[in-house]
């Protein structure tokens, strides 16, 4: 079966009726993540990865199917497999086997990890390639500094043997900035991990930016930064990404509601 045919076949079916009802409503929420990556113009083609975990599942997780765009995958579109990169539910698409590497390494070792967003957007990598890092000059950058780590690049995704190193280096934090590669965020729903995304993305961006004008930036004060996580939780009144999410998905079913298939 050629793509093309795998494409219109991939856009034919439903498997609505053939997983639960948490299933389902993951599988939606996780089209739209694809769906809004592709709105905000952060898609790298098909190259980069969003995957959530199967609710009530033994470490089975849902992935996007190789080859398809950001701006086509639909809920019934999205592969199931498990931590050996085996299909569980039958599907006409394969993965990319350095999306595998990554995230199942992240949901094996992370139990409150249920989405994990990678993504190589432009500011994203402009950052990622700075000895320095993420800058801590902007209100965005002192979120994502409350809870950030770096892994070192080791090329492309496609050795299990980097998995241990590449756990040990996220720990416990939200975000993961990988030099020379990009970024990558986790979170308990895929809300969060879409806002933490959202966060860092625009912080990496804003930064570019200020470098651009060749002024001299000022950084934040030390104190502000240490109450960060505290502050973040006041802005999201506690909710975190159900915040916004809500509102996100208000704004795909104007735009075109075909992720929810």
């Amino acid at each position: 079966m050629n793509e093309q045919a795998k494409h219109d076949q991939g856009k034919a079916f439903s498997v609505k009726d053939k997983v639960s009802a948490a299933e389902w409503q993951t599988r939606v929420d996780l089209a739209a993540a694809y769906r809004l990556v592709a709105a905000y113009g952060w898609d790298d083609l098909v190259f980069t990865h969003i995957s959530a975990r199967v609710p009530d599942s033994d470490h089975q997780f849902l992935i996007n199917p190789y080859g398809m765009l950001f701006e086509e995958v639909t809920a019934s579109s999205l592969v199931k497999i498990d931590l050996h990169g085996k299909k569980v539910m039958e599907s006409p698409f394969d993965i990319n086997p350095a999306g595998f590497v990554i995230h199942s390494a992240i949901h094996a070792a992370r139990e409150d990890a249920h989405c994990v967003m990678h993504l190589h957007t432009p500011a994203g990598v402009a950052v990622a390639c700075q000895k320095g890092g993420l800058l801590p000059i902007s209100q965005q950058s002192l979120f994502v500094l409350a809870s950030l780590a770096y892994h070192g690049y080791e090329g492309v995704a496609l050795n299990d043997a980097e998995k241990p190193r590449l756990v040990n280096d996220l720990g416990a934090n939200t975000f993961l900035i990988l030099p020379n590669h990009g970024l990558l965020t986790v979170g308990g729903s895929i809300a969060d991990a879409f806002l933490a995304m959202y966060t860092m993305q625009r912080a990496c961006e804003i930064q570019v930016l200020a470098q651009s004008g060749g002024g001299e930036l000022i950084p934040i004060p030390k104190p502000v930064l240490d109450g960060a996580a505290a502050q973040r939780a006041q802005v999201t009144r506690g909710l975190g990404g159900a915040l916004a999410w809500p509102g996100l998905m208000r704004k795909l079913d104007r735009r075109d509601a075909g992720y929810r298939m």
